[in-house]
Formats: structure tokens, sequence, C-alpha cells
């Protein structure tokens, strides 16, 4: 023990936010995920992304690259509704998750860009940035403003919630099909971040990025290469199926096409 160091605690309530995000993961239990743990050379984006004032949001750019390979392949975010039948999109909603200020410190909202499968980069970005500077510009946003505080003190009121938007059609149409969401700022450099499966069946964790060599036409050269993991739910699609989409998802990643200008 240290001369003179007060060794006390601090007691307090367990923030209404924070029971949100566990009552989201106890959501996922049943879900059986498979992962894929991948690598994509982002130079060619980042080089795009940054030629912009201000510059595209990389967020965005990985949002509309997922969108696009997920509805080249539906199957890899559906999910079955209260009857046990199969449910597919023909539209890909995806939640990610932008960092706001609140009274309990900084915290990560779900906001969902719908029909982020058709929408270009910029737009997206704008989206993005309007809600980091004006949260209430998100419905979720509003909704943990209003109601979260209630709803944690209702015993069974999240559960039930998180049950709903598992099964229910109408209650997915407004959460999102597809959830993005970022590990990367916890540390620099590389890195793959695994989280547990909540409410979508298919979910991207964005790692870190860093450089690293790479082979370009029989010449060793360093390139910018983002870590990425995919967590596809098992009980609604084969290891397959995940495999086609996760090659689809590297290749629009590299090949940077939601946002390469036109031949």
């Amino acid at each position: 023990m240290t001369a003179g160091r007060p060794r006390q605690v601090q007691v307090q309530p367990f923030p209404s936010n924070r029971r949100v995000v566990t009552a989201a993961m106890r959501a996922g239990r049943r879900r059986m995920p498979m992962y894929g743990l991948i690598d994509a050379d982002v130079t060619t984006a980042n080089r795009l992304l940054a030629g912009h004032d201000p510059p595209w949001s990389q967020t965005a750019f990985v949002v509309a690259s997922v969108a696009r390979a997920a509805a080249a392949h539906p199957e890899v975010h559906a999910y079955r509704n209260w009857r046990g039948q199969l449910v597919t999109h023909q539209h890909v909603d995806v939640a990610t998750m932008v960092e706001i200020s609140t009274p309990q410190g900084p915290f990560a909202i779900p906001h969902v860009l719908r029909d982020a499968d058709i929408r270009a980069v910029p737009e997206l970005t704008a989206e993005l940035r309007q809600v980091k500077r004006d949260p209430s510009a998100s419905l979720s946003s509003r909704w943990l403003e209003r109601a979260a505080p209630a709803a944690t003190r209702i015993p069974g009121t999240l559960p039930a919630m998180y049950a709903v938007m598992a099964r229910s059609v109408a209650a997915r149409q407004r959460v999102g099909t597809v959830a993005v969401t970022a590990v990367g700022m916890f540390a620099g450099g590389a890195g793959l971040g695994i989280t547990p499966l909540t409410v979508m069946s298919l979910e991207v964790i964005v790692g870190g990025m860093s450089q690293r060599p790479r082979v370009i036409d029989g010449q060793v050269i360093v390139r910018d290469v983002l870590d990425l993991t995919l967590a596809i739910d098992h009980n609604v699609v084969d290891g397959a199926p995940a495999a086609r989409f996760g090659a689809e998802f590297r290749a629009l990643l590299e090949s940077a096409a939601v946002i390469s200008p036109p031949n």
C-alpha cells in the first residue's frame, strides 16, 4: 500500500444509455454468428475520399460498399419473423454508429442510413455529419433522449423491444437490415474487432487501418490496408453464400467502385 494514497470507490447509477447497449447484447444470444476476418487494400479509396474538400467519410464509403454487396446477396441480411418464415429485403438500410455528446458523456447512437445501396458516398457523408452536428436529426437520438430513461426503469421493457425489432417486419423497416460499427478508434494501427450479433443478421465491424506491403504487378508496394470483421447469422445463411458476399464486399472496397468516377 502506498502511503498517503486514498483508497476509495465511487458508486453511482448505471447510465441508461449503457443499459440500452447491454440489452442489445442480450438480444443476440440466440443468434449463431460465423465470422469472417478480412483485410482490404483501400489505398485507391483513401485517395479518392481525400480528393474532396472536406474529405468524404470513410464510414460512408464502407456503408455504401457493404450495402451494394448485401443488395447483390440478400440472403446474408435475411431473418425469421414471428411465424418462423424467412424474410428477405429488396432494399438495404444500414444502421451505423455516430458518436454524440450527452449529459452522461460521449455516446454512440445508431443512425439508419436508408436505401444505402442506391445512394452516393457524398450524400451519405452529408447525412452522417448532419447527425453529428445535430443529433436530433436522427430518430434514434430522439428516442434515446425521450424514451430510454423510462424504458430502462421498467423491467422487461428493453428485452421486449429488442424481441420486436428482431422478428417484426414493420419494426425492421425502421431499425435497418444491416449494421456497421467501428472499433478502430480504440487503438492505433491495424486490428480486428469481434462483437456479438444483436438484432441484425449481418454486422460489419470496421477495425484499424495501417500501411502494409502488398504485391502489385510483381512489385512490393506499401498500401493502406483496412481490417474488417464480418459477422453473419448462421441460422439463416450457409457459409458458401456468406463467402460470396464477403468476396464481393472486399472487391468493392479495393476497387473503390462506389466512388470511382465513370470511365
